[in-house]
């Protein structure tokens, strides 16, 4: 369905894992964004990012406060599925059908303690490969044939991306056509919550909307501008769609 400025996919948790996998096993280079306050401000004001979008195969609703205004806009998201609480779904997911996942991102060595305790908790997974990738790997050739490399070696059913966006987004929307993966999901810190290097909101937190409060006082230095004053822009674009009704 149409929300603000992108398309959404208005599925259940349940849902989502169904659709990625018959994704796994219907194509190549398909993948998958999860819109929250800050890619919807973005998208308003990014073409490039706004076409990754458009080619994405499955958008699925990050943050509590774009379903609330969905329901302000009577157009109401039936779940929020952020990357961090679907990832653990396809974790359990690969575990049972046999899917190999590969991690890319997080800084050097949590990637792997994410990979080990994931092994632990989703008996029967398997990690094709882990990658820390450098700081502006995306500029260095031969970083990028080191990934395409691995990933052509590892031959994951599944590409976990975690470099937080629109590095993320744009990263594998650029140099897909060297790779061949069925399903990429952008997942932002879940590496990091995974390895159990950064702590995540609690889940009650969450349900109320307030995860962007928590890493704020995590992180202020950060998230200041982005969520006190870039990611305001968002009323005006509710404000903007909300005419159209």
């Amino acid at each position: 369905m149409k929300f603000l400025n992108t398309r959404i996919d208005n599925l259940t948790m349940e849902q989502a894992v169904e659709k990625i996998d018959h994704m796994v096993q219907t194509g190549y280079n398909q993948y998958v964004v999860t819109p929250n306050v800050d890619h919807i401000v973005r998208l308003e004001k990014d073409m490039y990012f706004r076409k990754i979008y458009e080619g994405a195969s499955l958008v699925l609703t990050d943050g509590q406060p774009l379903i609330w205004f969905s329901r302000l806009l009577r157009t109401p998201i039936v779940e929020k599925i952020s990357g961090s609480d679907l990832f653990p779904k396809v974790c359990e997911l690969a575990a049972v059908r046999g899917y190999r996942i590969f991690l890319l991102g997080a800084r050097a060595g949590v990637a792997v303690q994410a990979a080990e305790k994931l092994k632990k908790k989703y008996k029967g997974l398997q990690i094709a490969g882990v990658y820390s990738p450098p700081y502006d790997f995306e500029n260095d050739q031969k970083e990028l044939e080191k990934i395409y490399d691995m990933l052509k070696k590892s031959q994951p059913e599944i590409l976990a991306v975690g470099l937080g966006t629109p590095k993320q987004e744009r990263f594998f929307y650029d140099h897909r056509e060297h790779m061949r993966i069925p399903v990429v999901l952008h997942i932002g810190a879940t590496i990091d919550f995974e390895a159990g290097t950064v702590k995540r909101a609690p889940a009650w937190l969450s349900r109320m909307g307030f995860e962007w409060l928590y890493r704020l006082v995590k992180e202020p230095q950060r998230l200041a501008k982005r969520y006190l004053v870039d990611d305001l822009v968002i009323l005006k674009i509710v404000w903007k769609y909300r005419k159209k009704i």
